[in-house]
């Protein structure tokens, strides 16, 4: 009769337990570019399904990351999203703490815009020119040595270019628009230049790879703004002079304000975005905790949704807020991966 009772306490503590620790609700966090399109799907889940509408959170991906990858309790986040590829210090985080089994999704790409309000001439830049805007260090006049930033206007850098005051909104160090931003305009340009090159030849082990090229300024011509992309577009209203730096589906949101700058004499538009001629491009991730999926039922619903041809094909609905469609056989292609949930590993983060 004891072995029976202690069986029947045991089972139920076990049923209490489980039920405690499984749950009905997706907890999401990350890229606050990623945001709209997560929380399109979220929205849709919830309308469409018996499952509750996931929870998303816009913590700028890096801030995503750090949760995502603190364990695998339920505490944690199922998914992340972010608006570039998870590093290789993040995946080494995560397995540190024992999240070994994740599968990457890629949504689409978006283009980094670089924007002004409408009442602007339009306004063309160099991404060198760009780069040397934001840079704490940049060229002496003799081209021989890095000096502190002392370009205050946009004709400062370039006779060319406009006599009007350089202030720049963007992302904050957390967000992975930010960190794109810093590879692709920054780094991109400095390491092409001997006089960065030639710095980081003389002290390789001080600065540890580029990342002196891409420190950014902080005399407050760079504002960094939070994660939520809506107040670049709001303080843009505010002060005309201004320039923002977020994702392109904010600038499709606005529109009817905002426009985007020429980079390298090339608008970003759906069709320069996607053929890389844009010069400012990037693809959007998220990434899925594969050790939460049996306590979290509604996983598979939602990343099934979020893959479909209705979310991120050409005609999909994601579409119509900013995502841009990637080619066909390679949704195809990521979409199996996916569905499969083909384990993430450090090589491919490499390739």
């Amino acid at each position: 009769m004891n072995i029976k009772k202690s069986a029947l306490v045991l089972l139920t503590t076990t049923a209490l337990t489980m039920s405690l620790s499984a749950r009905d609700q997706i907890k999401i966090v990350g890229s606050s570019t990623v945001y709209p399109f997560s929380s399109s799907v979220a929205e849709e889940l919830g309308a469409t399904t018996s499952y509750p509408t996931p929870v998303v959170e816009s913590t700028g991906s890096g801030g995503g990351m750090k949760l995502f990858c603190a364990g695998n309790g339920m505490n944690t986040p199922d998914i992340t999203n972010a608006s570039r590829r998870m590093k290789d210090k993040e995946f080494k985080l995560c397995e540190k703490n024992g999240v070994t089994d994740i599968t990457e999704a890629v949504i689409g790409f978006d283009g980094i815009a670089f924007a002004q309000d409408k009442s602007n001439k339009a306004f063309s830049v160099t991404k060198e020119q760009l780069a040397l805007a934001v840079a704490a260090l940049v060229p002496s006049k003799d081209g021989k040595s890095l000096v502190k930033n002392p370009y205050k206007k946009w004709s400062d850098i370039d006779s060319s270019l406009p006599s009007r005051e350089i202030i720049i909104y963007g992302p904050p160090k957390s967000s992975g628009t930010r960190d794109a931003f810093e590879d692709m305009v920054m780094k991109g340009t400095f390491k092409k230049m001997p006089v960065y090159t030639n710095l980081y030849k003389q002290d390789k082990k001080k600065n540890k790879g580029f990342k002196k090229y891409h420190v950014v300024r902080t005399d407050g011509v760079y504002v960094p703004s939070g994660e939520n992309d809506n107040i670049i577009v709001q303080k843009l209203s505010k002060n005309k002079n201004a320039f923002g730096i977020f994702g392109y589906s904010f600038l499709i949101e606005n529109d009817d304000k905002l426009e985007g700058a020429k980079v390298n004499g090339v608008l970003p538009t759906p069709k320069t975005i996607s053929s890389g001629k844009y010069p400012i491009s990037r693809s959007l991730f998220f990434y899925i905790k594969n050790s939460h999926a049996s306590k979290v039922p509604a996983m598979k619903e939602y990343v099934s949704m979020f893959m479909s041809e209705n979310m991120i094909g050409e005609e999909g609905i994601l579409g119509e807020i900013g995502l841009i469609a990637l080619p066909t056989t390679e949704r195809s292609n990521l979409r199996k991966s996916v569905n499969s949930r083909k384990k993430l590993t450090l090589n491919d983060l490499k390739h």
